[in-house]
């Protein structure tokens, strides 16, 4: 962490965008105890509270609805903090699944070589020949829908990413002699792999999984806007949006602009920090 910090000295504003995202995640992880309601629980909300501007004063005198309510007498505040909790589960777990997948099997493949390195960057070339969202899609149209399935869908489709930079790092240090030393001591392959191939390409796979996990809760927003993601009593920033767009000509903007901006302050801050991220590990491209 201490290099990563140096590394990213000369660029303050990843820095800041680092920051923004660590403030979302930490909002989301105490959204029950800085939230005014739990927008889940339908005994706690107040169902003629629907669709109220910013500001104006629950009907019950207990808070006031700072952001809003939504259609469903939800308050907008409180929805979009659980539902960032969702956003950031699903594409958070999404991405880690999909990192041991990816990781392992770029590992492999660089360390085996021959028909095994073959075998595997062919299945990587298959994937990676179609838009991530069209493998999503179509994993949930075979899997269906729900919380479990999203992450499978999501951490199915963006493997590849992971295992062919993994691979690419990994081709380059197991030319080196202390992979060689390695082998003549005849140490275990896992441990070639995990203890001293894995350490050494680290660098690259942390860059790609800045920019994978805004990657993944953009597709989780999109497959949740479309219906496909998470459920209705349980909505995520996407499916927040979805709601929200329903009530525009109604001139509720507040339903559909709020979320909107949780959301792109959320992936502008992943993505400008794993973009400052790269350039920091890559002199040359600074």
């Amino acid at each position: 962490m201490k290099r990563i910090m140096l590394a990213l000295r000369p660029y303050p504003f990843a820095l800041f965008c680092l920051a923004v995202f660590v403030i979302l995640t930490l909002a989301a992880l105490l959204a029950p105890w800085i939230t005014p309601q739990n927008p889940y629980d339908n005994a706690a909300v107040d169902f003629f509270d629907a669709s109220l501007p910013p500001g104006t004063p629950a009907g019950s005198g207990a808070f006031t609805y700072l952001l809003g309510t939504d259609a469903l007498g939800r308050d907008l505040y409180s929805a979009i903090l659980y539902g960032l909790r969702i956003t950031l589960m699903v594409a958070g777990s999404a991405s880690l699944i999909a990192l041991c997948v990816g990781v392992l099997a770029g590992l492999v493949a660089a360390y085996a070589g021959g028909w095994t390195d073959t075998i595997i960057m062919r299945l990587v070339d298959i994937k990676l020949g179609f838009p991530t969202i069209l493998v999503a899609l179509t994993v949930m149209a075979v899997v269906g829908t729900g919380l479990g399935n999203l992450i499978f869908a999501l951490a199915f489709a963006q493997w590849p990413y992971y295992a062919r930079t993994t691979r690419s790092a990994a081709l380059v240090e197991v030319s080196q002699e202390y992979i060689e030393a390695a082998r003549s001591l005849e140490l275990p392959s896992w441990r070639i792999l995990m203890r001293h191939l894995l350490p050494n390409s680290i660098s690259p796979i942390l860059v790609v999984l800045t920019l994978q996990l805004a990657h993944a809760v953009a597709i989780e927003a999109s497959l949740s806007f479309l219906g496909l993601g998470t459920s209705i009593e349980e909505p995520s920033l996407g499916l927040l949006i979805a709601n929200g767009s329903r009530e525009i000509l109604s001139g509720h903007t507040w339903q559909l602009i709020w979320p909107g901006v949780a959301l792109v302050l959320l992936i502008f801050s992943v993505n400008v920090f794993g973009d400052r991220f790269r350039r920091a590990l890559n002199p040359k491209e600074a």
